[in-house]
């Protein structure tokens, strides 16, 4: 017996042993019918030649002999077809030891008789084992050497190869592995063909379908799930844009519910192109789209701030502006994260918007037949509803906002153009033009006139129900304050050409006489000769005339036009305050450094001040606080207070907080404005003083109008008995019976009431 325990057992050499069965000699190929369908005992048993091992064989690889008894438990594919193979094996074994029973002498067995007969037993059974093994593995071989001779060049087997096949025993899993069965694709299992399905007839022109591939192939229903979502966000993010309104108080969810003809234009336009064409024409349409939002968004911005649309033409030049206000009410950091921040969004609205409709493109272009269907009956539906009005919430279903937005913007850009050449030839009109010196303002020869601007004092400040009750109350104690120093007021209404911000547009409109509602405008009207109202009292050389400016910080040449001497920026004023916001120093500290400055020196000839004030200026926190003059000095005195108010943030965002902010800024100015009046001014004192242009939206209200208070304030009754068929109201609130006049005319009025004589 073998040294191996797991090898099969050797025959007692000395009993009689069974006849071996018969090999056949030869083995049909491993693919042929007869290996793969063998139903007979000698076909399940059969080995080639040669492929028994012997014992000693065996013996010299316990591992491999020991695999033969598995494969025999496990039923290889060469015996499952039959009940036989090896139990007959068995059964002829089984005969052999009945008769050696028999010829036993009086038929007993002994113990050393049974024990024989058992390994007699194991020794027939394992050559079948064997045979029925080595069939398998013949079958394999044969197909490894067919792969091989289809590898190798020309057919031939290479000498290692062979010698490796050499090497290889019956058995041995790992000398010829079973090829495993190839891995069926989800994407093709799920497909009618592979299903034995006919495939669907496609529309002639459809574009194939995507080929799934790997993460999608490996889970094809989260790829159709993501894939519908992603498609209905590029839906809704284009309808979106197409009828997205460019005005605040428009936004309501029935703006959104419209159907919009530009979509099933596109679509039809879109379905009939080839491939290529329609993947270049959606990215043109998504870009151009992509522009239309970010101008939509422009619009937003300016109606929300400056009361009007984006002008494409002209507006650009504010975005220098908007940063430098952004700097002096955040940080320069501040001012840098938002700048990133627009530049972020503006680049992905683009690229969200390309991809968007590049994406419905192709998904109409993939289902051309129920896409030209739809299109059709959406195009029906909406010249239907066209003709008949048909409105939901009040608005109408059949929506055409973009093609209505590009139109009125392609009519702005033509009239911009169009008014730019011929508000030239209106600045060249003057009626003051040639009107000598010595006729310009006889009737205020020898008085100290101060115009002043309050940024922001608007209508909205006198009559809105939250800033009213402050500004009204300081209003009426400021007027008898004058009155009890010796001076009266007048007041009425003008209306600005702007609205929320711009207001060098008011200034220069209210100054020049002419009415300057945009940057070329101003750009032709500045570059020019036009006789402004504070040049008339320059030209008549009667007056010093000087500027006060707390809010410029960079040269600023507009000061020529204006007739102004001398022009104190916020650099010459000698701040060492902190800033408010986006103010470079309180209103008060500004009149203390015009009085130090110019107003309290002596001098040979009266003043003639332009005064700007900016701590109304938005966003109204932190707010100074008046002190005594007396404790101005050099403004240091304000970091406690500025440290101690409001932060721009609890504000801003609160639309009543920010109105009642709004309205205590007015009160500052205006209190700050008279007390210096009421303190440092005399008998020849005159003031005239309004607003710039109206707050915000946000403030001021939608729609708000554009009107402005301004009073004149004299010590000397004669000055206001020059202008008593204004009709304006006494004190320094006009009321709703006083009359509204444009902004640009008061210029004439003015020149006129006291003394200029018009010279064209």
């Amino acid at each position: 017996m073998s040294s191996t325990t797991n090898s099969p057992q050797l025959p007692d050499l000395d009993r009689t042993t069974p006849k071996e069965p018969e090999m056949p000699e030869a083995l049909p190929p491993a693919d042929s019918p007869s290996t793969e369908q063998a139903d007979t005992p000698a076909d399940e048993t059969a080995a080639p030649a040669g492929a028994a091992d012997t014992p000693a064989d065996t013996a010299g690889r316990p591992a491999e002999a020991a695999g033969a008894p598995t494969e025999e438990a496990g039923a290889p594919t060469g015996t499952a077809d039959t009940p036989t193979g090896t139990a007959d094996a068995s059964d002829e074994i089984a005969g052999a030891g009945a008769e050696t029973v028999d010829a036993s002498t009086g038929g007993a067995v002994t113990s050393a008789q049974a024990e024989d007969e058992a390994t007699l037993t194991e020794d027939r059974a394992a050559p079948a084992g064997q045979a029925a093994a080595a069939q398998d593995v013949s079958a394999t071989q044969a197909a490894a050497a067919a792969e091989r001779d289809e590898k190798a060049p020309g057919g031939q087997e290479t000498e290692e190869s062979l010698a490796a096949e050499a090497d290889r025993e019956p058995g041995d899993s790992t000398a010829a592995p079973e090829d495993p069965a190839p891995e069926k694709d989800p994407a093709s299992e799920a497909s009618p063909a592979a299903q034995g399905d006919p495939a669907p007839k496609e529309d002639p022109g459809t574009d194939a379908a995507p080929t799934a591939r790997g993460w999608r192939a490996k889970h094809p229903v989260a790829a159709r799930n993501v894939a519908c979502t992603v498609t209905t966000l590029a839906a809704v993010l284009v309808l979106f844009a197409l009828l997205m309104p460019n005005e605040p108080d428009r936004f309501r969810p029935a703006v959104f519910l419209r159907l919009p003809v530009e979509a099933i234009f596109g679509a039809a336009v879109l379905m009939v192109l080839p491939k290529t064409l329609r993947l270049v024409t959606a990215i043109l349409a998504g870009l151009s789209l992509g522009a239309m939002t970010v101008l939509n968004l422009l619009d937003l911005g300016f109606n929300e701030f400056l009361g009007r649309g984006f002008n494409v033409v002209l507006d650009w030049v504010l975005f220098d502006d908007a940063r430098t206000y952004l700097e002096d009410s955040m940080g320069k950091a501040g001012a840098v994260a938002v700048v990133i921040a627009v530049i972020v969004l503006v680049i992905a609205v683009f690229v969200l918007m390309a991809l968007s409709v590049v994406r419905l493109a192709n998904l109409l272009g993939r289902h051309s037949g129920r896409a030209t269907r739809a299109t059709l009956v959406a195009g029906t539906v909406w010249v239907a509803c066209s003709a008949l009005g048909v409105q939901f919430a009040g608005v109408q279903f059949a929506a055409r906002s973009t093609a209505g937005a590009v139109q009125n913007r392609v009519d702005r850009v033509q009239a911009t153009l169009k008014d730019e050449a011929e508000f030239a030839k209106i600045a060249k009109k003057d009626a003051f033009a040639k009107t000598p010196p010595a006729q310009l303002v006889p009737d205020l020869r020898g008085k100290d006139v101060i115009f002043a601007f309050i940024e922001s004092y608007g209508r909205s400040a006198i009559e809105d129900p939250i800033m009213a009750p402050g500004v009204d109350a300081t209003l009426d104690d400021k007027t008898a304050a004058l009155t009890e120093a010796g001076y009266s007021a007048k007041s009425g209404w003008l209306t600005s050409a702007t609205y929320g911000g711009s207001s060098w547009l008011g200034h220069s409109t209210f100054l020049s006489g002419l009415w300057i509602s945009n940057q070329a405008r101003y750009r032709t009207v500045t570059a020019g000769e036009h006789l402004t109202l504070t040049g008339a009292f320059q030209k008549a050389g009667a007056w010093r005339t000087v500027g006060i400016m707390p809010g410029i910080q960079k040269n600023w040449p507009e000061g020529k036009f204006y007739g102004l001497d001398n022009v104190y920026d916020s650099r010459e004023l000698g701040y060492q305050g902190p800033k408010f916001s986006w103010s470079t120093m309180p209103d008060q500290y500004a009149l203390s450094a015009y009085q130090r400055l110019e107003h309290g020196k002596k001098r040979d000839k009266p003043l003639m001040s332009e005064i700007i004030l900016t701590s109304s200026h938005q966003p109204w926190a932190p707010i100074p606080k008046t002190i005594p003059w007396d404790e101005v000095g050099d403004g240091s005195v304000y970091k406690d207070i500025q440290k101690d108010g409001k932060k721009p943030s609890d504000v801003f965002y609160d639309s009543t907080k920010v109105k009642e902010e709004y309205g205590k800024s007015i009160e500052y100015s205006v209190t700050s404005l008279i007390d210096y009046v009421v303190k440092y001014g005399d008998k020849n004192t005159v003031l005239v003083f309004l607003g710039d242009h109206q707050p915000l939206a946000r403030v001021s209200g939608n729609h708000a109008s554009r009107d402005v208070p301004v009073s004149i304030v004299a010590h000397d009754k004669s000055v206001l008995d020059k202008i008593d068929d204004w009709n304006w109201t006494e004190g320094l609130k006009p009321d709703d019976s006083a009359p509204v006049w444009r902004m640009d005319s008061f210029r004439d009025r003015f020149l006129t009431a006291y003394g200029s004589t018009p010279h064209p």
